[in-house]
C-alpha cells in the first residue's frame, strides 16, 4: 500500500502557479472564441511572469495581443471590448501601475452594469502582480488587495496556490462581472524572482471552476486562527508548522476571494479557537486585517478570548533596500510574535 502511494505521487502533475493560468486562459479560448489576451509583453515573451507563455503559438496574434505601454489605452479597450460582448483577459504588469488607467477601471468597468441596470455586462478579467521581497521598491512592490476590494461592483481574487489559481482563473474568465486577479510574484514559480515551493501543487489536466466567496481551511487548529491570502498564507503555514513544535494547534484559513468574502467561515474558524490573527501583505491600515478583525466583532465579539492581532505592511512606501524591505514584510517569525502577544494579553471576561 506505500508503495503504491509513493507511485502516485511520483506520478503527480504538479504545476507553477504561472502555468496553471496560462492552462485556464487557453482551455477557456480553446471553448469561446470570444475569449482572448492582450497587455504588454505577454504575447511573445509569454508575460514578465510567465502567465501567457505558449498561448501567441497556439492562438496567434488576433486573439493574443501586445499591446504599447499606455495602461489608460489598453484597459480603456478591454472595458469596451467586454461591453461588446467579448472575454478579455488584460494584464496589468504591475499592480502599482493602477494609478494611471483606474479610471477605465473603476469608473467603467466596475460601474457600466449597475449604470446601464444591467443591460451591459462587463465580463473582463483584470490579471496583475502583486508583492514584494526581491528589492523592486516602491512603485513594483505594493499589494493593493484592499484598494480593489473598498470599491463595489468588481470581484477580487488571489490565489495562494497553483491548484486554486487555475479553478479561479476558469471562475473568472466565466463570470460576467469585472474580475481583478491579484497573483503574487513570489509564488509564480519564476527561476529569477525565487518562489515558494508550496505554491508549486498537483493540478488536474480538465477544467474546472473553483467558486468565488469560497475560503478554504488549509490546515486545522484549535488555539488560534491564522487568516491570510497570497504569500501570507504560505508565512501562516509556517508559522503554524513552528507554533506546534510549542504545542500550539494553529487553524489557517485561505481566504482566496476578497470579494465576495467568506465571512461565515472565517466566524466558524474563530468560534472554535476563540483567538484571531491575521496576516496581510499590504498596508496595515484601512485594510483586510481591520475588515476581518470587524466582521468578528460585529457578529459576536463574545466568541474572542483575547484582542485580535494583526501582521501586516507598515504605512510606509516600501524600500529598495533588501534589509529595510525584509525588516517590513510581514513573516512566519512575525505571525508566532503576534501569537506570543495574544497569550500574554488578559483573557476577556463577559458580563
Amino acid at each position: 500500500m506505500n508503495e503504491q502511494v509513493r507511485t502516485v505521487a511520483a506520478n503527480e502533475r504538479r504545476l507553477t502557479i504561472a502555468r496553471a493560468m496560462a492552462e485556464a486562459i487557453a482551455q477557456e479560448m480553446r471553448t469561446d472564441p470570444s475569449v482572448f489576451v492582450m497587455g504588454e509583453d505577454i504575447a511573445k515573451l509569454g508575460g514578465v511572469f510567465g502567465n501567457t507563455r505558449g498561448l501567441l503559438e497556439e492562438f496567434g496574434n488576433e486573439r493574443v495581443r501586445d499591446t504599447p505601454i499606455s495602461e489608460t489605452a489598453f484597459m480603456g479597450a478591454a472595458v469596451g471590448a467586454a461591453s461588446d460582448g467579448m472575454r478579455p483577459v488584460v494584464e496589468l504588469m504591475f499592480v502599482d501601475f493602477f494609478g494611471v488607467c483606474f479610471d477605465a477601471i473603476y469608473n467603467s468597468a466596475a460601474k457600466n452594469a449597475y449604470f446601464s441596470g444591467g443591460n451591459v455586462k462587463v465580463p473582463m478579467v483584470l490579471m496583475t502582480s502583486t508583492g514584494g521581497g526581491y528589492c523592486d521598491a516602491g512603485q513594483h512592490s505594493q499589494c493593493l488587495y484592499a484598494t480593489f476590494a473598498h470599491l463595489p461592483g468588481m470581484k477580487v481574487v488571489t490565489p495562494s496556490n497553483a491548484y486554486d489559481a487555475k479553478g479561479l482563473m476558469t471562475s473568472a474568465i466565466r463570470d460576467n462581472n469585472p474580475v481583478i486577479y491579484m497573483f503574487h510574484k513570489g509564488l509564480q514559480g519564476m527561476g529569477w524572482l525565487g518562489t515558494e515551493a508550496g505554491a508549486t501543487v498537483h493540478v488536474p489536466e480538465e477544467a474546472y471552476e473553483i467558486p468565488f466567496g469560497k475560503a478554504a481551511i488549509v490546515r486545522e487548529g484549535s488555539d488560534v486562527t491564522i487568516v491570510s491570502v497570497g504569500m501570507g498564507v504560505h508565512h501562516s503555514l509556517k508559522a503554524a508548522a513552528k507554533l506546534a513544535e510549542e504545542g500550539v494547534s494553529a487553524e489557517v484559513v485561505d481566504l482566496r476571494t476578497l470579494v465576495p468574502l467568506d465571512r461565515d467561515t472565517v466566524f466558524n474558524s474563530v468560534a472554535k479557537t476563540g483567538r484571531l490573527i491575521v496576516v496581510d501583505e499590504d498596508y496595515k491600515s484601512y485594510g483586510v486585517t481591520g475588515e476581518i478583525i470587524a466582521t468578528i466583532a460585529e457578529r459576536d465579539v463574545s466568541i474572542l478570548k483575547a484582542s485580535p492581532q494583526r501582521v501586516a505592511y507598515p504605512d510606509i512606501p516600501i524600500p529598495f533596500t533588501r534589509p529595510m524591505e525584509q525588516f517590513a514584510l510581514p513573516n512566519p517569525d512575525k505571525i508566532i510574535s503576534a501569537y506570543h502577544n495574544l497569550k500574554r494579553a488578559r483573557t476577556w471576561r463577559w458580563l
